[in-house]
């Protein structure tokens, strides 16, 4: 079975649960194209839990991944995977 790709377009239901920081700093490979794209900020990238609405109406509970800088907000969030157990998995 070949896997389906993550949707772009997709909304964040509630609120981001489970908050972890992946990087920042120097270690933040994105950092220039952050910079360049939104602004000079501090740059970091998080993960964390969320009920995400699909294109299609589906509600499933994912993994997203973001970043954000103090001034600038979230930017860029991507579905990473689903953390719960679909009818078709």
């Amino acid at each position: 079975m070949r896997p389906v790709p993550f949707p772009d377009d997709f909304d964040i239901v509630g609120s981001i649960t489970d908050v972890v920081r992946i990087a920042s700093g120097a270690r933040l490979r994105a950092a220039p194209w952050l910079r360049d794209t939104y602004g000079r900020g501090d740059w970091i990238k998080r993960k964390g839990v969320a009920t995400v609405r699909l294109p299609d109406g589906t509600i499933r509970k994912a993994e997203v991944h973001w970043y954000e800088a103090h001034g600038i907000g979230k930017k860029d969030f991507k579905i990473k995977r689903y953390v719960d157990r679909s009818p078709y998995d």
